[in-house]
């Protein structure tokens, strides 16, 4: 007889509600549809954990709860709340324009949004292009991006520009400096202030370096090489654009 499989990891899950403002909707009536409402909540918490944190030991237990609102808005989504009840309010009319691919939209959504509740911030010091970097990080890792996503980089775009910018640089520094990387960033972000030192610390290397090879790779050339060669007598050591 084979040997019994060991348990699966009992990660700290919330109670999580739904509240449906417009049942008649069209937005509505796509959600369910398309997504069983707990099944979905729970897939993207697990995904937050898997992508952020390492253990369940290490995984936060403040959050005793996860509101889902479904409600007529702009935008897309937000999350809201307090340390220990979190609400993600969910725009009915963006699943609407969803409708063709409503069911990854919806679920790439949550788990975004999911991803609010339980990330470390730098006691509210973070960049907030970087906690959507974040957040857009655990997306592509669930396998959840959107067509229209590119990894690509805007002549003038910063590394902190946010989401899929930020979250595509963060999955490059996870590949080039080692799979945890990005977990690591999130747990000194726990109680701490952020500093720039933070990447330096985990990856090596100053985030504006980082972010000139990253641009120099996206472009096909050899980040090593061409900034060895752009190396300037200035006290930082590189020219960066």
């Amino acid at each position: 007889m084979p040997p019994t499989p060991p348990p699966e990891p009992e990660w700290p899950m919330p109670t999580l509600n739904l509240r449906v403002d417009a049942l008649n909707h069209e937005g509505a009536t796509i959600f369910f549809d398309s997504v069983h409402p707990t099944t979905a909540l729970r897939a993207a918490v697990l995904a937050s954990f898997q992508w952020l944190y390492a253990t369940p030991e290490c995984a936060p237990r403040n959050v005793a709860s996860i509101l889902l609102v479904l409600r007529s808005m702009d935008g897309v989504a937000y999350t809201t709340g307090s340390h220990t009840e979190k609400e993600i309010h969910f725009s009915l009319e963006h699943i609407v324009n969803s409708k063709t691919r409503a069911r990854d939209e919806i679920l790439g959504v949550l788990v975004h949004e999911v991803v609010h509740c339980y990330q470390h911030n730098g006691n509210g010091t973070a960049p907030g292009g970087l906690i959507e970097g974040f957040a857009d990080y655990v997306r592509l890792h669930a396998g959840l991006s959107p067509p229209h996503w590119k990894r690509e980089v805007g002549k003038n775009q910063k590394w902190d520009a946010g989401y899929q910018t930020t979250g595509y640089f963060l999955d490059w520094i996870d590949q080039r400096a080692g799979a945890g990387t990005v977990r690591g960033l999130n747990a000194l972000l726990d109680g701490k202030d952020y500093e720039e030192a933070m990447f330096e610390r985990l990856a090596g290397e100053r985030v504006q370096v980082l972010w000139r090879r990253y641009k120099i790779d996206l472009a096909g050339g050899d980040p090593d090489a061409e900034l060895a060669v752009e190396e300037s007598t200035t006290d930082e050591g590189f020219t960066l654009v």
